[in-house]
């Protein structure tokens, strides 16, 4: 039977995107043929780190694949295999500039229970990248496994990430604490804690925590100029959720406190402790 032109032109193809993208692959990893335990659902931090890291967030439907081989798979992870894939554009979720219907990239692929590479072929995904340049239609993954199959969970939760950190008035990025300083009040037992924080776009953000005689202390996040001490926590699986929880430091940098009295430094951290245990873990099911 003759060669189709499919059958010579995709292997080519395969080739050639594998060279233009392998600069985003991480440094060789050894295999084997065990496949790794099921991945569990993305969470809210997991579509945000992505998010952040993308300037295109796009659902595709799978057109056709190829595995690549072995030796041009720097970085591959035990257990996995990286495809070539073709993919058609389904909507644009995230990106500056328009996108072309058909796609191109790389990915990673966990293997299944027979040691193969699973067929992709008409499922729906989620991908997060970067256009190649010079290469129209060619996208870099943000992670050689930034692919994350569609189910309704995933399609509104990723929809829902996007915008909001699209949003104007989006909490911008912290990274790091700045200022601490907790005062006493009139009364015992009564206290008032400030932290400001150090933001990607210079942005002033504060934390306070009041303790007033017989009540349960209060904190709240004001992302503005004003400390504002009606202020509240942040909604869990919110971007100001996010950018606190998963990004404040375990504990207070030892240069942030304004104060060098003993007891203000430790008022401040058990503060500090209070608002991290009030924030909870950042759940995250991705490296």
């Amino acid at each position: 039977m003759s060669e189709s032109r499919h059958d010579r032109v995709f292997p080519r193809a395969c080739a050639l995107a594998t060279a233009i993208l392998l600069a985003g692959v991480a440094a060789p990893g050894s295999a084997q043929n065990r496949p790794p335990p099921a991945s569990p659902a993305a969470t809210y931090a997991d579509f945000a780190d992505l998010t952040e890291a993308a300037s295109v967030v796009a659902l595709v439907e799978v057109r056709d694949q190829a595995e690549v081989e072995l030796e041009r798979a720097p970085g591959l992870a035990p257990g996995h295999a990286r495809l070539y894939l073709e993919a058609r554009t389904l909507a644009l979720l995230a990106g500056r500039s328009a996108l072309g219907e058909s796609l191109v990239y790389l990915v990673d692929v966990p293997l299944n229970a027979k040691g193969k590479a699973p067929k992709l072929k008409k499922q729906h995904f989620l991908v997060y990248a970067v256009p190649v340049a010079g290469r129209a239609g060619t996208l870099q993954l943000v992670d050689p496994s930034a692919q994350l199959p569609v189910t309704p969970e995933n399609e509104q939760l990723a929809r829902t990430v996007v915008a909001a950190l699209a949003e104007p008035d989006a909490p911008p990025a912290v990274t790091g604490i700045r200022d601490v300083m907790s005062v006493p009040g009139n009364l015992a037992g009564e206290s008032e804690t400030q932290l400001f924080l150090d933001t990607k776009t210079g942005q002033p953000v504060s934390l306070s925590v009041v303790r007033r005689p017989g009540m349960d202390p209060t904190w709240g996040a004001s992302w503005s100029e004003i400390v504002d001490q009606a202020a509240r926590p942040p909604e869990q699986g919110t971007v100001a959720w996010y950018r606190l929880a998963c990004f404040l430091p375990a504990r207070l940098p030892s240069d942030a406190f304004l104060q060098q009295e003993a007891a203000s430094r430790r008022q401040a951290e058990t503060d500090y402790r209070y608002i991290v245990e009030q924030l909870g873990a950042c759940p995250r099911t991705r490296a």
